[in-house]
């Protein structure tokens, strides 16, 4: 069996927690915050728009070589204002649990997203972490902090900043 792997990122938006809800809660909205180059389209049909518990949403990826990928995840938990959890059903992870946090705080919101993910094939996929995926997740964090930051603006306070934790 291979590691489970997590990941950690907090960003400082200054938006108030509505706005960033509506904006992060809304499928639709996935593609805007995530690198062109992978390809991400949203395919199911009848998803909707607000979010529930229990929602399913397909879309493919072209993570590797420009070679689609099937990918299905479920809402699994919401609470309004506060947070959302998607898990994949079916797709490239045999695990990916991926939690959505937001509070809000003096001048914006507090955005943390906590990832937890195992790459198939044992030993295998512990490889393919290393030489690929773990920079891949980095690089598409990264992408979207900078599209965060592009339509929401940057945070000013000094004495919080946002920061994106290695995976470890």
């Amino acid at each position: 069996m291979s590691k489970t792997y997590s990941l950690k990122t907090v960003q400082y938006i200054p938006t108030d927690l509505d706005t960033a809800w509506a904006f992060f809660s809304n499928p639709e909205n996935l593609s805007a915050i995530t690198p062109q180059q992978l390809g991400f389209k949203i395919i199911s049909k009848y998803h909707g728009s607000a979010m529930y518990s229990g929602q399913i949403i397909e879309y493919t990826v072209k993570p590797v070589l420009g070679i689609p990928l099937y990918w299905m995840t479920e809402i699994t938990h919401v609470q309004p204002l506060q947070y959302f959890i998607d898990e994949q059903r079916f797709g490239p992870y045999s695990l990916w649990h991926h939690q959505h946090h937001f509070k809000a705080v003096s001048g914006g919101v507090e955005m943390t997203d906590i990832v937890h993910y195992r790459i198939p094939l044992g030993f295998l996929g512990n490889i393919a972490n290393a030489l690929l995926v773990k920079n891949q997740l980095k690089h598409i964090f990264n992408f979207r902090f900078q599209a965060i930051e592009e339509k929401f603006g940057q945070w000013q306070k000094t004495n919080e900043h946002s920061q994106l934790i290695h995976v470890l």
